[in-house]
């Protein structure tokens, strides 16, 4: 999110840290020298983080936590640099005990010289902000492995920390400080208790050449509840989005029925003018790439086949039923969703060449995976009052609701709209998981991962998201190695979709 090279303010961009959730990518900061300029900010962010997710209540323990966690981490740091300094091996158990005689007091008498080397080293200390499945993830990095000796005496302290029960008592006890982190680790623990967690909640691992201290909060439950409440309320009192079309759930009907034959359903589509007109214009973008122009619908249904054709019908429904209303917004989610919906439909070609399915299933899904943010904005003002009484009436609290209409819990609501619509199985689930594509069916998964790749290139390019925040595992899937060779992905297909 930010690097702080130098000392200055950093304003908070709550944007960022909107979408970061909305969408369950991670936040990262990063720092070489960790300023005070910079531990403020990173208690900003944090503070900014919990209120979008309604957990003020942990800010005050949880800025504890952080500051502690990430002073550990600088020091882990300086620590590296002052045994290399005095040619000492931190890993030779004599060199340590060697070392950490005067290890404090040297280093805090020329604190700007050794900040100064572990910059030149690229010694960092990284704070990274993540929610998803309903947990809030807290980790703060550093590049500088512990070696056995530390591991274990993080270890000890967070056992002894479950022998007191307040901060006082453990004060009051005799503990070893020689290196600065003994008590304030008992102490954070004792603060993780204070919101109802225990050091189980609590990680210290090694990854990578990475030391990595993780804390895991399960987000409020009344909160997860309120929003789904509001979520089902939402859609069951939406009467201002009618069913969808009896012409185009007709047809699809037809084709559902695996005695009719190709003739049949071109010539039910071609009897409505307009829909015939949509389809054609849908068949002959840039998107489909076809030699040579489709004039007929009988022509098209051979050259996209049935399932693409049906999938056609539910896009160009889909379109009439949820345009024309709500103004400048509704305009920049449609414009987004056509990106996704030919970024993911090339994207399948080119990564899934073999897996017709993913091939045929691909547009549609990306051109619907924000459904639930399009109904939002199409909703009519007399309606959101009307739900807004519901929602006072079940005990849901106002800003539940305008963290709803605000776009949390957007794939939630899209699912459910896709069912009262009766889309496949298979579109219902890539709207409600084109965030966390982990949580996919396995028959669903590599089709949710596509849209979900679609999705964050688009908002890559706008400078909405880093490289650092594309799921690892996504990457993987589609043989993603680098920023480079996502950003060449990245403009071949923004230049293709600007020629349309």
């Amino acid at each position: 999110m930010q690097q702080l090279q130098k000392k200055q303010k950093v304003s908070l961009d709550n944007s960022k840290i909107k979408m970061a959730i909305r969408a369950g990518i991670p936040l990262s900061i990063t720092t070489y020298t960790l300023p005070r300029e910079m531990s403020d900010y990173m208690e900003e962010v944090l503070a900014s983080f919990l209120s979008e997710l309604g957990q003020e209540h942990m800010e005050t323990y949880l800025k504890y936590c952080l500051n502690e966690l990430v002073t550990n981490a600088k020091k882990a740091n300086t620590k590296r640099i002052y045994f290399n300094e005095k040619k000492l091996d931190l890993f030779n158990e004599n060199d340590y005990e060697k070392g950490m005689v005067r290890f404090k007091e040297e280093t805090l008498n020329n604190i700007r010289y050794y900040l100064g080397l572990q910059k030149q080293s690229g010694l960092y200390v990284k704070l990274i902000l993540q929610t998803r499945n309903n947990r809030i993830k807290i980790e703060v990095r550093n590049n500088s492995e512990l070696t056995f000796k530390e591991y274990k005496r993080i270890h000890d302290k967070l056992s002894r920390a479950q022998q007191y029960t307040s901060v006082d008592q453990a004060m009051n006890q005799v503990i070893d400080q020689s290196e600065g982190a003994g008590l304030g680790i008992v102490i954070m623990i004792l603060m993780l208790e204070k919101i109802g967690l225990t050091e189980e909640n609590f990680q210290v691992l090694c990854e990578n050449g990475e030391t990595i201290t993780r804390i895991l909060l399960p987000i409020n439950d009344k909160t997860q509840r309120e929003l789904n409440t509001a979520s089902h309320e939402f859609v069951r009192l939406i009467d201002t989005i009618p069913q969808f079309p009896e012409s185009i759930m007709k047809i699809n009907r037809l084709i559902n029925d695996s005695n009719s034959k190709m003739s049949e359903i071109a010539k039910a589509i071609s009897s409505d003018v307009s829909l015939t007109t949509d389809l054609l214009r849908v068949v002959n973008s840039v998107t489909f790439a076809l030699a040579s122009p489709c004039r007929s619908i009988a022509d098209a249904v051979k050259l996209v086949g049935i399932r693409g054709i049906k999938n056609m019908l539910l896009s160009v429904g889909s379109e009439h039923q949820l345009q024309g209303i709500g103004g400048s917004s509704q305009e920049f989610l449609w414009t987004h969703a056509y990106r996704v919906a030919f970024y993911a439909y090339n994207l399948a070609r080119n990564f899934c060449a073999s897996e017709k399915e993913i091939i045929d299933d691909s547009y549609v899904c990306g051109l619907l995976h924000d459904i639930g943010k399009l109904v939002f904005a199409t909703a009519h003002p007399d309606f959101i009052l009307s739900a807004t009484e519901i929602c006072k009436q079940r005990n849901i609290s106002t800003d539940i609701f305008e963290k709803l209409l605000a776009g949390v819990n957007h794939s939630e609501v899209g699912a459910l709209i896709a069912e009262k619509w009766n889309f496949p199985d298979v579109i219902i689930s890539v709207i409600r998981h084109h965030h966390e594509p982990d949580m996919a069916s396995p028959n669903t998964k590599k089709l949710t991962s596509l849209i979900y790749l679609a999705d964050m290139i688009s908002h890559y390019e706008t400078n909405e998201v880093d490289y650092y925040q594309f799921d690892l595992d996504v990457l993987k899937t589609f043989n993603i190695q680098s920023e480079s060779q996502l950003r060449k992905i990245s403009e071949k297909l923004s230049a293709a979709f600007k020629s349309d």
